[in-house]
């Protein structure tokens, strides 16, 4: 028997639907059988031949000596009272491969979906559609950004995961559904920066929304990115803005977004804002802009005032608001509720609906900005330190510094946020 190709080997998860029938050609099994065995991976989480009932046993043998199996496994589930759920994700074979977390975020019960018409209605007759759940899955094992308010690169980049380790999130995220519930939204906000391991993701967004797959609209697979300018030309190119945007913005001005964010010393916002323009989005969609307001950085009136007037012009976007959310044994103070009201309303101003979401997760270190490599030395503490009065070149308040390097508590997760998604209309901030 021809063995199986190394990439059904490697990384069978992974592994495209024409990739298998190409494998089945060369041990002269037919192309329908091919799909048979990349349904059950994707649709049933079952990697094991000899659970694949309604495919011939001798095909089952020959499918036993590739030693197909799931690449990763859940290690540790922690649940919130709201039941949102964090999964600890470790790899199997390789120990010495590091770990991620991924999280599953069921819906509030006053949650507004404005995408309800991606689905048709239920006929008559038939059950209600499942309650719907957003799960957010990681990229990378660590992080190389650096962006001062997240745990995730706190031990720095580790590795990049392959397309299989980031669908084998979904697929294992699936195994801990409550009755009734279906992931119907898929993020990649986890920890690392997805169009820093491009290839992988892309594959990886192919196969989650492959037909015969998991079949996910593009419309609720969501890529975040600090900013890499070049990679978001490349998924527009690649995916003809199909695929949702978010990019992480937490400062109107250059000044400001270098400090919390090194990634602006390569793309500054005078490139990354032309690429937003340029990317090509489909009918009724909109780029995704997040903003971290951190107290004494970015969340003054003034900040409020300069990012309603960078906002204006810019290509159709939509911000969401939530408030910050500290860690078991975070250190520093968080922007008080009522400032991050004021901060909107301010946004708001500039005829923009501002989206105020409830944090979700924050008691078991599932916020953003939480999510963190577990076990690993810290390579640095980053820490902001307030210095009220001051102001830089660019006029804003100057804020805080960074300070670095100091040894840091991988626990210590404290990830003030406030999402914000603008979108056309004015008004007042709605909580989300």
């Amino acid at each position: 028997m021809p063995p199986a190709p190394h990439e059904l080997r490697r990384d069978p998860v992974g592994s495209l639907p024409e990739e298998w029938t190409e494998a089945f050609e060369a041990i002269h099994e037919r192309a329908f059988r091919a799909r048979q065995v990349f349904r059950w991976i994707h649709t049933r989480s079952v990697a094991d031949p000899e659970r694949m009932t309604d495919i011939a046993r001798t095909l089952r043998e020959k499918l036993a000596g590739w030693n197909l199996q799931m690449p990763a496994r859940i290690d540790r589930v922690h649940r919130a009272a709201d039941d949102t759920r964090k999964f600890l994700v470790s790899f199997v074979d390789r120990p010495e491969a590091g770990t991620v977390e991924s999280v599953l975020i069921p819906p509030m019960p006053d949650d507004e979906d404005e995408d309800e018409d991606d689905d048709p209605p239920a006929p008559q007759g038939l059950r209600a559609p499942a309650r719907r759940v957003t799960q957010c899955i990681s990229s990378q094992v660590g992080c190389a950004m650096g962006c001062v308010f997240c745990a995730s690169g706190v031990a720095g980049l580790k590795r990049h995961l392959t397309a299989g380790e980031i669908v084998a999130q979904v697929l294992l995220g699936r195994t801990l559904l409550d009755p009734g519930e279906a992931i119907r939204n898929v993020v990649l906000m986890g920890m690392g920066e997805p169009l820093h391991n491009y290839d992988a993701v892309a594959r990886a967004l192919r196969l989650l929304t492959h037909h015969d797959g998991l079949d996910l609209s593009t419309r609720r697979v969501t890529v975040s990115t600090s900013g890499l300018v070049p990679e978001i030309e490349r998924l527009g190119a690649d995916f003809g803005g199909e695929i949702a945007l978010a990019v992480s913005l937490h400062a109107p001005d250059d000044e400001t977004r270098t400090r919390i964010m090194p990634v602006n010393k390569r793309h500054p916002l005078g490139e990354l804002i032309p690429a937003l323009r340029r990317y090509p989005l489909a009918r009724r969609r909109r780029i995704t802009i997040e903003y971290t307001l951190l107290d004494g950085v970015n969340a003054s009136i003034e900040h409020a005032k300069a990012l309603a007037k960078f906002a204006s012009g810019r290509s159709p976007s939509r911000w969401s608001s939530s408030r910050s959310t500290p860690s078991s044994r975070g250190r520093g103070d968080l922007p008080p509720e009522a400032r991050c009201w004021r901060f909107g309303r301010c946004s708001a101003a500039r005829s923009y609906a501002v989206f105020i979401r409830k944090t979700r997760g924050d008691e078991i270190d599932a916020a953003c900005g939480q999510l963190a490599l577990q076990g690993a030395a810290p390579k640095r503490r980053l820490r902001l330190a307030s210095r009220e009065g001051e102001r830089g070149p660019s006029g804003m308040p100057r804020g805080a510094c960074v300070r670095a390097p100091h040894a840091m508590d991988p626990l210590d997760r404290r990830a003030p946020r406030l999402h914000a998604f603008f979108g056309c209309g004015g008004g007042e901030p709605r909580r989300r």
